[in-house]
């Protein structure tokens, strides 16, 4: 055995280790445990425990992490240098008399220097489901014990940090949720960009800042030439492939400001705000471009797709509200395929 295993010999582990670490991981705790909140706990530990210091530590696979204290800041230890990797073992509370005369502290870091703790006391953090992830733990250069009274406290304040640990778990997880919602709820799912419903939406905000501030608004209507072929040759597997490229070609080649949705089947709008009708015929053209050249493919055999774009543009006298922006914008998209497709109109 080497010297350093005699003096910091492996940490015991608890039979539930693999399902301990994994609750640790799933709180997120290691970064959401932190602030404030969570070192006022572990200040009331102290004052009420009558103790100079206090610490909430977590405990991962290989070390502890002090992330709230009182009296002493320490930022890390392997965890078989840390008093707490006793703490998480199963026992409802761990206290160390005189941790200079237990062979299972008396060479850790904290006992040998300073401060040079001789007392330690503390109560595991548990999951609603058991599991200790850490401990509120106080210490003392002296030795000693706490007396029933303030190992109520700790309790107490230990299932305080617990509580908000989760609670601030259940609100992130309620805050994904509800992104994971709204993004289903405005995104067109073969597409990847904005639905009708968000698109409409989008529009009339943007319709609202365009008149308000002057600025100019302008729209593509995109629709996919003889698209019908490509479902009624290959299949609608390979058209939904088609149709998927071509919207990530358009998302790829618009601005961060540009608003990209399918407004229905093969047929793409996108929203302009602040483009006059110049910037938006030069971003049509581009845009045609680039489908024209893009290739798709079913197996080896090759897909060309073309598109017809048709402009609309805001202004104070005849397109002056959402609906008749889009009609304007399709009114044009049927002059480009009347005109012979392949081309753009405003």
């Amino acid at each position: 055995m080497s010297a350093a295993e005699q003096l910091f010999p492996s940490f015991p582990q608890p039979a539930d280790e693999v399902h301990r670490v994994a609750a640790l991981q799933r709180f997120e705790a290691l970064d959401e445990a932190v602030g404030e909140d969570f070192d006022f706990l572990a200040q009331m530990a102290a004052r009420l425990c009558g103790t100079p210091y206090a610490f909430m530590t977590l405990v991962d696979s290989e070390r502890t992490w002090f992330n709230a204290s009182s009296g002493l800041e320490l930022g890390s230890q392997p965890r078989a240098q840390s008093y707490c990797s006793l703490a998480v073992l199963g026992d409802d509370a761990t206290e160390i008399a005189d941790l200079a005369n237990d062979a299972r502290t008396m060479n850790m870091p904290l006992t040998l220097q300073e401060p040079q703790m001789r007392m330690y006391s503390s109560i595991p953090l548990r999951t609603s489901a058991g599991y200790a992830i850490g401990t509120l733990c106080v210490m003392d250069t002296r030795p000693g014990g706490l007396n029933e009274e303030q190992r109520g406290f700790l309790r107490g304040l230990a299932r305080q940090a617990m509580s908000l640990i989760e609670a601030r778990a259940n609100q992130k997880a309620l805050r994904l949720s509800m992104r994971e919602l709204e993004l289903l709820a405005t995104t067109d799912e073969l597409s990847g960009m904005h639905n009708r419903r968000s698109l409409q939406h989008r529009l009339k905000f943007e319709v609202a800042r365009a008149r308000r501030f002057r600025t100019p608004l302008t729209a593509l209507m995109i629709d996919l030439d003889h698209f019908k072929q490509v479902n009624d040759e290959h299949g609608h597997l390979v058209g939904d492939k088609v149709l998927a490229e071509v919207c990530r070609l358009v998302r790829e080649n618009v601005r961060v400001i540009d608003i990209a949705g399918r407004y229905g089947g093969e047929e793409l709008c996108v929203l302009l705000p602040n483009t006059p009708l110049e910037g938006a015929h030069k971003l049509a053209e581009n845009l045609r471009a680039k489908i024209a050249a893009q290739v798709h493919y079913d197996g080896a055999r090759r897909i060309t797709m073309t598109a017809s774009i048709g402009i609309g543009v805001h202004n104070d006298m005849d397109v002056s509200d959402a609906e008749t922006l889009l009609r304007a914008a399709d009114a044009a998209l049927y002059r480009a395929k009347a005109k012979g497709r392949d081309c753009v109109e405003s």
